[in-house]
């Protein structure tokens, strides 16, 4: 497991991050704080510091509050059903698309293939079922430019011109030692993030680019690129923002496909969803008299990690909890009980729409 304080960052592997602080002063990021009360609204993953930092954030403020056009970048890799942690992701590029961006979603079917091994047929299927979550969750088709790597040539041919101006040396400083075929796959990613400022999409604009801080060597190498080619393009460098990684069920630092139990999908039936939940590691004390003694540790526990994160937007509620965690007033098994419900009660309806929109989403993506 790779650690932020070797100075690489692996967005195709598990990165351990051992201090978010020390990372605006080792990467250059900056923190949220002041820039983020200028949005016309702070929805709870911005308030509680879950988005923490930003590269350029700025230009796509006053883009908002100017009414001035840009466009909020992401990609989904189609390598099985989307799993929780996704959700933050698919919540910032709609919440940006709402605020007046136009979204760029990208299925990510080259990296997939690199990384993963996973066959072109076989991830296009994979991407109608992510599609559809994304649209579930609100994402509006109506304006955005959805589209698979595989078939955009735009951003092949801006990976091969990228191509050009990256040494080995390079590339190797930033993603390590790699085959050939994921450090192409990053140039096409950097196709990815500045497709939007294309002439057939109006030409250069802001660009937001909501990741999770994994996928920041990918922001870098992109922004270096995005000034290279600044006098052909005319680029202005994306803008990113940056979101904690959510630790798994198990109380392992990353939910990680590698262990079932760190995680649960959005496709996943809701009786092996309560099961991982009811099983969860949680910031409790080994006994229910130490709990009522001594108090629980909410700051440790993946169970209060989902409310915070996800599933309870009402911040006097989310006190509530850590308080009655804090204080000994709540128990585990009871803590765990009202997580089922809650979540349980999200999936089943999220499920039902997505159910709606399955055909959809194979129509968007040519699949029909």
């Amino acid at each position: 497991m790779r650690k932020s304080s070797a100075g690489i960052i692996d967005p195709w592997g598990s990165t351990e991050i051992e201090s978010y602080e020390r990372l605006f002063e080792e990467f250059g990021i900056q923190p949220m704080d002041e820039i983020a009360d200028k949005l016309p609204h702070k929805p709870s993953f911005i308030r509680r510091k879950i988005i923490f930092g930003h590269r350029d954030f700025e230009r796509i403020v006053e883009a908002i509050n100017n009414k001035q056009p840009f466009a909020v970048m992401s990609g989904i890799k189609p390598s099985g059903p989307l799993h929780i942690g996704h959700i933050l992701t698919i919540r910032e590029m709609i919440l940006f698309q709402r605020m007046g961006g136009t979204a760029f979603y990208c299925v990510a079917d080259i990296e997939a293939y690199e990384d993963n091994g996973i066959p072109f047929e076989e991830s296009e299927q994979i991407a109608v079922d992510n599609l559809a979550d994304a649209l579930a969750l609100g994402l509006d088709p109506t304006r955005a430019y959805i589209y698979r790597q595989s078939k955009e040539s735009d951003v092949k041919d801006l990976a091969f011109i990228f191509a050009r101006s990256v040494t080995l040396s390079t590339i190797e400083a930033i993603y390590g030692v790699r085959h050939m075929g994921l450090y192409m796959s990053a140039l096409v990613q950097a196709g990815d993030i500045l497709l939007p400022q294309l002439k057939r999409f109006g030409g250069p604009k802001p660009t937001l680019v909501p990741v999770g801080i994994d996928q920041d060597p990918h922001i870098r190498l992109c922004r270096d690129l995005a000034h290279k080619f600044r006098e052909n393009f005319g680029f202005v460098l994306p803008s990113t923002t940056y979101h904690k990684i959510i630790r798994g069920l198990d109380g392992s630092p990353k939910m990680s496909k590698r262990n079932p139990m760190s995680y649960f999908t959005l496709a996943e039936d809701v009786e092996s969803i309560a099961y991982k939940l009811r099983n969860a590691f949680t910031g409790g004390r080994p006994t229910a008299k130490e709990q009522k003694e001594l108090g629980g540790e909410p700051e440790k526990c993946p169970i209060f990690d989902l409310y915070k994160f996800f599933f309870i937007e009402d911040d006097e509620k989310l006190l509530e909890i850590c308080m009655k965690c804090r204080n000994g007033e709540m128990l585990c098994g009871e803590d765990k009980a009202f997580a089922v419900e809650v979540v349980t009660s999200f999936i089943k309806e999220h499920q039902r729409k997505k159910r709606s929109l399955i055909d959809k989403s194979r129509a968007i993506l040519g699949l029909d």
